[in-house]
């Protein structure tokens, strides 16, 4: 799995109430929540995000409620990956589990400034700041992790095993 996007650098912390507000899940379509991701982070984000981009966050990404919603927004808004200095367990175990591949790097997460280009080779973990022309080592994503995503999450994987 190989990605390349412009990232959106976010602070230590975004909980998941950030990445999708309580007040839009009276719905579980996914477009209707994209629509509406990290907008409390960063209320420019849902207009400006574009497929491929890549979202850069400091420590403890995800923490708060325990909500498949917040990565599923972030899919569905056409993120390709999130790489942070480290997620919340919960949140790590949630987009796997509906095929968000997350790289937990806290050196090129900390030195990323917004706009920059990252290439990510999920397989080897290797990460490139192609703005900056710096490389990066994180820890690559477990083959069956890596399935999981290329299925497009647990219960698509599931499907596709029977």
């Amino acid at each position: 799995m190989k990605f390349q996007g412009m990232i959106y650098k976010f602070r230590d912390d975004v909980n998941t109430d950030e990445i999708i507000p309580a007040r839009y899940l009276n719905t579980s379509d996914a477009k209707a929540l994209a629509a509406h991701v990290m907008e409390d982070a960063d209320p420019t984000f849902p207009a400006k995000v574009k497929p491929g981009d890549i979202i850069v966050a400091g420590k403890n990404f995800g923490c708060g409620s325990s909500r498949e919603h917040a990565p599923l927004a972030i899919k569905t808004a056409g993120v390709a990956c999130v790489v942070a200095e480290s997620f919340a367990r919960i949140f790590y175990r949630n987009a796997f589990n509906i095929g968000l591949p997350i790289l937990e790097c806290p050196a090129a997460a900390a030195e990323a400034a917004p706009g920059d280009v990252f290439t990510i080779d999920a397989g080897s973990g290797e990460i490139v700041n192609q703005t900056q022309g710096k490389t990066y080592q994180a820890a690559p994503i477990p083959p069956f992790m890596q399935e999981l995503v290329e299925a497009g999450g647990l219960m698509a994987y599931v499907k596709q095993k029977k």
